[in-house]
């Protein structure tokens, strides 16, 4: 039975509101007069396959019925909108960062099914890819109440649940139907939880949790199951976005603190610090951040900053700026970006831009550096949208 209590969503959001704000607040609108560094395209290899044509999907997180809208990418980056598709469940709506949140959408490894999440109604939708756009599936409840974020598996849906401070584990078939099969609590006195993702090797579920400034762990059993939490204090205030690395290291952006860290992960789970607390150069709320498929590249989405930071990952885990000042790409004045991702196997890379109601998009160049592309249109600006992802 589905459930939306929205008495506990209000305190859930109040206090969300009241945690983040003490950690320099992730919808922060402070602009920035610095300009970013000249950029060049650098040479790619012919007839190189990773800049096929993909797609980038948004979703609008609407409190009367949540939607997808999808676009297809060309080769050369540049987006062509297909429509809007109704997920069957409800957003939360707001103006900034409802959901506080990375991957409110996710993608399966083959790309041929999109999960997304419907705070607003406790449950998740499925959506089979089609050329044309996106054909739904079914929607089931998320095993909690407020849905914000959703990790994938080739064989496995973990879904975090922000308000009970659990993941609802589901697997699903190829048709992209799912069965419910068990629910995780978070460790102990958690606070904030606002992203969930499997590790590379399919043996660890992490969580961050920017409020109470910790990482959850859970040992991935080999039938999808997950073990006790094993919790490690974060380097840095505000732990938010984060992503893998292929060799396993673990890079988190940290909105409270302008900073990015990296981690060793254990084989009890505990994280170490590599990099702690690396300065973005004061881009303020740098909350979602991505990692590229090669593990060279860290991008952190600066909210405060209107700005994407890059950083060099060393063979070590080691962060390193890619940019004096940390500025390496502009979205422009008054941007917000809510959420970040590539396209084309790390050739493109894509921000929703919620002050302009936009989608902003950046050649990656093999320095790290970025040249930018044309905007997309397709969204109202500060409408609740919430959630990008790309192929």
């Amino acid at each position: 039975m589905l459930t939306n209590t929205r008495t506990r969503l209000g305190l859930f959001r109040v206090a969300a509101f009241i945690g983040i704000a003490t950690l320099a607040a992730c919808s922060d609108q402070t602009a920035s007069n610095i300009l970013a560094p000249d950029q060049a395209l650098a040479s790619r290899e012919s007839g190189d396959h990773s800049t096929s044509e993909g797609a980038v999907y948004v979703t609008t997180n609407g409190v009367d019925g949540n939607e997808v809208k999808a676009f297809s990418r060309a080769a050369d980056g540049s987006l062509t909108p297909l429509g809007a598709f109704a997920t069957g469940g409800k957003g939360v709506g707001g103006t900034a960062d409802p959901l506080t949140s990375q991957a409110a959408a996710a993608l399966s490894p083959d790309h041929k099914l999109l999960f997304v999440v419907n705070a607003g109604s406790n449950d998740v939708s499925v959506f089979r890819i089609k050329n044309d756009g996106l054909k739904l599936v079914e929607r089931e409840p998320s095993g909690g109440v407020f849905p914000n974020s959703v990790a994938v598996t080739e064989d496995a849906v973990y879904v975090l649940n922000a308000t009970s401070n659990t993941v609802g584990i589901f697997s699903y078939d190829e048709s992209g139907n799912l069965r419910a099969r068990a629910t995780a609590a978070l460790s102990a006195n958690t606070s904030g939880p606002s992203e969930v993702r499997v590790s590379p090797n399919g043996r660890w579920l992490d969580v961050t949790e920017r409020v109470s400034n910790t990482i959850d762990a859970f040992r991935i059993d080999e039938h999808g199951n997950l073990g006790a939490p094993i919790k490690s204090a974060s380097a840095g205030p505000g732990p938010f976005g984060f992503q893998f690395t292929p060799n396993g290291a673990v890079v988190v952006s940290e909105a409270g603190s302008a900073s990015a860290s990296s981690y060793t992960q254990a084989r009890d789970g505990s994280l170490s610090a590599v990099s702690s607390s690396v300065s973005n150069g004061g881009q303020a709320a740098p909350c979602w951040l991505i990692v590229d498929s090669r593990g060279r590249f860290a991008y952190t989405a600066n909210a405060g900053g209107s700005s994407i930071s890059g950083f060099a990952i060393g063979s070590d885990g080691a962060l390193t700026l890619i940019t004096p000042g940390g500025r390496t790409g502009d979205l422009g004045s008054g941007a917000q970006p809510l959420d970040i991702d590539f396209g084309g196997d790390g050739h493109f890379l894509y921000v929703l831009k919620n002050g302009t109601g936009s989608i902003g998009a950046f050649a990656v160049n093999s320095d790290g550096t970025l040249t930018p592309l044309a905007d997309t249109p397709g969204q109202f600006a500060r409408a609740g949208f919430m959630g990008l992802v790309a192929y």
